[in-house]
């Protein structure tokens, strides 16, 4: 099981962002919840869900704005696991608030607790967010009409740009490293989980 603890970093000198978070991230997990995401306590929300790709990119969407410090928790829950995500217990949930108390001090905001195959996840993880987080506003333009299913072309046309304008700045924003990276570091959180699996809950 992979727990997410999120907790928005500054929250005492901006404006509540948890609401508009929590209704993002519910729409992006859809039916891939175990357990949808709440605010828990303050301006933090948790969530749990055995799907990895979907962990990675919750991770993802959060680390992008800057706003968010996010823990990822791997190991086993108590089962049945509650309907609220407040009331889950177990390893994974143990895990989720180190890996997060440990996020708010490192300036990746994110890291991965539970176990030595999770810290070779958090290790791929802070890599791919030292990418994105070197990414210009034009690559990230690029990368949004691109994950939209838009060609490099039309991604071109809709830009207002040659389409070798749009293969630069998709070089410079590693969009292919990251597409290469992403399923790679799926399979090593699938793994992380599997080793968790006997470990007590």
């Amino acid at each position: 099981m992979f727990v997410l603890t999120i907790d928005q970093r500054d929250s005492r000198r901006g404006a509540d962002l948890v609401p508009a978070a929590l209704d993002g991230l519910t729409e992006l997990g859809g039916d891939g919840w175990a357990a949808r995401p709440e605010r828990t306590a303050g301006d933090e929300m948790q969530m749990a869900t055995t799907d990895a790709a979907l962990a990675l990119r919750v991770l993802l969407t959060s680390t992008r704005s800057g706003a968010w410090s996010v823990g990822v928790g791997v190991g086993a829950v108590e089962a049945p696991l509650p309907r609220s995500v407040r009331a889950g217990r177990g390893a994974a949930f143990i895990a989720a608030r180190d890996a997060v108390d440990r996020a708010k001090t490192t300036a990746l905001r994110c890291a991965v607790s539970g176990g030595a195959a999770a810290q070779d996840g958090e290790a791929l993880v802070h890599l791919l967010v030292d990418v994105r987080d070197r990414r210009s506003d034009e690559g990230w333009e690029v990368y949004d009409l691109l994950a939209e299913g838009l060609t490099q072309r039309e991604a071109a046309e809709r830009l207002g740009i040659s389409a070798g304008a749009v293969s630069l700045r998709a070089k410079a924003a590693a969009l292919r490293l990251e597409e290469a990276a992403v399923p790679a570091l799926v399979h090593v959180l699938e793994r992380a989980d599997s080793s968790a699996e006997d470990e007590p809950a």
